[in-house]
């Protein structure tokens, strides 16, 4: 997995003003916290942070005022719901050789069984504990010739050595539905929308 060197800075003032002054200067507000230290308050260059978040569970190498260096992960991203830019991030502290436990995203390859069937992502991540500098970036899962009523199972992913499941392993991931059952469905939603109307 890549690992991104950003610089931070400590901040002392918090609050909506404090932030939206922050995100004028084009930089990004965030946390950092975990291995129940005081959560670090920090500003972060917004351009720098955007594109190392195109990366799903990215490692970042954090310079903080230029005295420490901190690894850190992603685990929650707030975005303007409209143009998209970064609002607030809050990163979790990890350790070389430590266990996290992550969602990786869940890619499906191949084509499904001739019939127009759909395919529906049950779970668009796959939980899994990972080691902190190995985390997969995505999983790929083959749907080649399934046929509507298939489904696969988070047990049925390959996964990485040193990757472990961190769901049942009988969750379903993705399911094949019939696609003449999408359309009774749909057509009973109308029957049931024209009868509310009557």
């Amino acid at each position: 997995m890549s690992e991104v060197k950003i610089s931070a800075e400590t901040r002392t003032e918090f609050g909506k003003g404090a932030a939206r002054r922050i995100r004028r200067d084009s930089k990004v507000p965030g946390v950092l916290y975990g291995h129940g230290s005081e959560p670090l308050h920090l500003t972060f260059p917004g351009h720098d942070l955007l594109l190392a978040l195109r990366t799903p569970n990215v490692l970042i190498s954090l310079d903080i005022d230029g005295k420490s260096n901190e690894l850190a992960i992603p685990k929650a991203v707030q975005r303007d719901p409209l143009k998209g830019f970064l609002e607030h991030v809050d990163l979790q502290l990890v350790k070389r050789g430590e266990q996290v436990t992550v969602e990786i995203p869940v890619h499906a390859e191949g084509e499904l069984a001739p019939g127009g069937n759909l395919l529906e992502h049950v779970l668009n991540a796959l939980p899994v504990e990972a080691e902190a500098t190995h985390i997969p970036e995505a999983l790929t899962v083959s749907i080649e010739g399934l046929e509507a009523g298939a489904s696969v199972l988070a047990k049925d992913i390959a996964l990485p050595k040193g990757v472990t499941l961190a769901v049942d392993e009988d969750a379903v991931v993705l399911q094949v539905l019939s696609a003449q059952a999408e359309e009774a469905a749909e057509g009973e939603a109308e029957g049931e929308e024209a009868a509310a109307e009557a």
